[in-house]
């Protein structure tokens, strides 16, 4: 990849910084949460630079839907004869403006001074007006419906902002959701069991992290925490917390060695936590992480012992003769639960991402419940909320194994957050109420046989 690195006019380097990223993402398809790190590992920035560069990153690409309607608003030329690198410099610009505390004149002036730098010194007057006109204007806009004027403000596509209104059919609510989408993430940290402890994680900071066993909120950036640098602890949102320890409880009142599989396990937050906890807990059990992604695969073995990993599709694991008594289906879906963190991704995300997902979702469950043990359970889950892939998918899986049914997942954890268990007994997570991603669980048993004439 070609970086812009040294500046000239009066760039700074972490505006530098925040806009190789935003190049990276829009124009090279990488990912925010993945390439940031090393960026900022490869820089001299200090830690407020950081701060600053990651502020303004990650702001501009979870808002870029609202700059771009404002960029077409206040620009003489056409969107799309508009050159991208200026597009994305502009969108930086009206994020400090709007989304940021930096003054209005050096916000301004910074920004002219990006695109002089990185385009060419004639783009300075243009980017100087569509800033200056941001500033200025004071006339509202007017939208034609609600679900409009949501996409617009808060920078989502319509249909995710559809899909919120389906699923709870109440317009403000949608809004909460929304707001809470394009907040910053404070990292949660997972102390795994037998490696770390919760202690060692406080002691270099933070607090105990609500309805969990072994997380903690953190009050400074991962890196500094050396349980995580020697990956004995991990950075995992409280919603995956709490769907591992929930299943890890179905197994609270078994003796007999269980089998355990992850069948998708990438990149490898739940099965360091299903591993790790099982070694600690439960040391009869047996434990298989799968991954489809060979390169996914290389990164759970980096946080289970790589002896336990396999590479193949879920799909196919229907074909192989082990019997598991426990499988974790955390299937490939559109992740609109975990927005706030993976700020490209409404941009990625399409319907027709969704109809594909659907189908694979559906092919994960029926393979595990070809290579499920009698007694055993399947532990559904995604990082969505959207109806498609979490209840018609159970409608769907019950309606075609009828020889299976629903478990209430209250039945092994009563200490769920408020407001989060459903009335089938399967989990919704929600951003706005629980802080959390929006996760989805369900958990599947095959119906006991009853002998005939009792």
């Amino acid at each position: 990849m070609n970086f812009v690195s040294r500046p000239r006019y009066s760039t700074s380097p972490a505006r530098l910084l925040a806009y190789n990223l935003i190049r990276q993402v829009n124009h090279e398809g990488a990912y925010a949460n993945l390439r940031l790190p090393t960026l900022l590992e490869e820089s001299d920035l200090d830690e407020r630079d950081r701060g600053f560069a990651t502020e303004l990153s990650y702001g501009t690409l979870r808002m870029q839907g609202k700059y771009d309607s404002l960029i077409q608003r206040y620009s003489s030329r056409d969107f799309a004869r508009i050159e991208p690198e200026l597009i994305d410099i502009l969108r930086m610009g009206l994020h400090e403006i709007f989304g940021m505390r930096t003054p209005e004149h050096a916000s301004v002036s910074q920004t002219v001074d990006l695109a002089k730098h990185i385009v060419g010194e004639s783009s300075g007057a243009f980017v100087n007006a569509i800033l200056r006109s941001a500033i200025r204007d004071e006339v509202p806009v007017e939208y034609t419906s609600e679900l409009q004027r949501l996409s617009r403000e808060y920078s989502h596509p319509e249909w995710i902002v559809q899909s919120f209104y389906d699923l709870t059919k109440d317009w403000g609510r949608v809004e909460s959701i929304l707001i809470s989408d394009n907040e910053a993430a404070t990292p949660h940290l997972v102390a795994w069991p037998g490696e770390s402890t919760v202690d060692e994680l406080l002691d270099i900071g933070g607090e105990p992290l609500s309805d969990t066993r072994f997380g903690v909120l953190s009050n400074q950036p991962p890196r500094n925490y050396l349980p995580v640098r020697e990956r004995r602890a991990g950075v995992q949102d409280r919603g995956s917390q709490i769907v591992g320890e929930t299943f890890l409880s179905t197994a609270s009142e078994s003796s007999r060695e269980l089998h355990w599989l992850d069948m998708c396990a990438g990149p490898g937050g739940k099965a360091a936590y299903l591993y790790h906890s099982l070694h600690t807990l439960r040391p009869q059990d047996t434990f298989t992480a799968n991954e489809i992604s060979e390169h996914r695969a290389a990164l759970v073995a980096q946080v289970i012992p790589s002896n336990h990993v396999i590479t193949g599709a879920g799909q196919d694991l229907e074909k192989a003769p082990a019997r598991y008594d426990r499988i974790l289906v955390d299937a490939p879906c559109t992740g609109l639960g975990a927005l706030r963190r993976r700020p490209e991704a409404r941009w990625r995300r399409t319907l027709n991402d969704l109809k594909e997902l659907v189908v694979i979702q559906r092919e994960l469950l029926d393979s595990a419940a070809k290579i499920l043990s009698s007694d055993g359970i399947i532990g559904y889950v995604t990082c969505s909320p959207h109806i498609a892939e979490t209840r018609l998918q159970v409608a769907d899986f019950l309606y075609r194994h009828k020889d299976f049914e629903l478990l209430s997942l209250n039945s092994y954890s009563h200490d769920l957050p408020p407001d989060s268990l459903q009335s089938d007994g399967t989990l919704q997570l929600w951003t706005d109420l629980h802080n959390t991603d929006s996760m989805f669980m369900a958990l599947f048993q095959r119906k006991v046989e009853t002998p005939s004439g009792k």
